[in-house]
């Protein structure tokens, strides 16, 4: 007799990504190392509405090694709206106008971090009461926790992007991060191994544990996108606990 399987779900056919909303992307065109072309990005927010994705947030990186700055995205993503318009103008099954789209960034915590925050040089996200940040994903940054501070005293509360992929956290930092305050955003994919077995065994202790308060893609590309979200890998207990989430993050 074949051993029981329990039965897994994909992202897709489980019907997570109706009415979500997407917290975290890098589809606005040609800025850091996510989607290169107006194309691609108009082709890239057409499927996300397709998938049913009510809301999306564009957060290129703002990094020593991709220094974007807060003026010049908001004129791209001025310029991407614009287009955006034009393509619901016309005759097409699929109105990408429907998406409600908004503009952060994703703030790395490196060497630059305390001046663009001195000087408000930032893009925040969910109306301005949070600030997107990663580190890198073998080593904390100095000064990890006082920037973490600082961050709050400047009266933003941090919002730790994809926080299951930093190999350097374990579960007391975890804990003392949620302890102090600091936020987590889940990337949807790493519960289907987008980014390796730790990174995947972690975000689904940190998602059956309550710890995610967001949600987000960190789409870069969309057929990698795709192709793990259509990937049957999800428990049912794993798809409640997301279901869970995604009901109480709408923002």
């Amino acid at each position: 007799m074949w051993p029981f399987r329990k039965k897994r779900y994909s992202l897709i056919d489980s019907g997570l990504l109706q009415g979500m909303t997407d917290c975290h992307s890098h589809i606005l065109p040609g800025v850091d190392d996510g989607i290169q072309t107006e194309e691609d990005s108009l082709l890239a927010l057409e499927s996300l509405v397709e998938l049913g994705i009510r809301e999306l947030w564009l957060t290129p990186h703002i990094m020593e090694d991709i220094p974007n700055s807060p003026a010049a995205l908001k004129q791209r993503f001025a310029d991407l709206q614009q287009l955006v318009l034009a393509q619901s103008d016309e005759d097409s099954s699929v109105r990408i106008s429907d998406l409600r789209l908004n503009l952060a960034a994703e703030h790395m915590l490196d060497g630059l971090f305390a001046s663009r925050l001195d000087n408000d040089d930032l893009l925040p996200i969910f109306d301005g009461h949070c600030l997107l940040v990663e580190t890198s994903y073998f080593n904390p940054p100095l000064r990890f926790w006082e920037m973490l501070e600082d961050i709050r005293r400047k009266g933003y509360t941090p919002l730790l992007a994809h926080p299951e992929r930093y190999y350097y956290m374990h579960t007391p930092d975890y804990h003392h991060l949620l302890d102090i305050g600091v936020l987590f955003q889940l990337n949807i994919l790493s519960l289907t191994g987008a980014y390796g077995e730790t990174a995947r065994q972690k975000s689904l202790r940190l998602l059956r544990g309550g710890c995610y308060s967001y949600v987000g893609s960190d789409l870069h590309n969309l057929d990698d996108f795709l192709g793990y979200a259509n990937e049957r890998c999800l428990l049912k207990d794993d798809v409640e606990a997301l279901t869970q989430l995604l009901s109480g993050s709408d923002i």
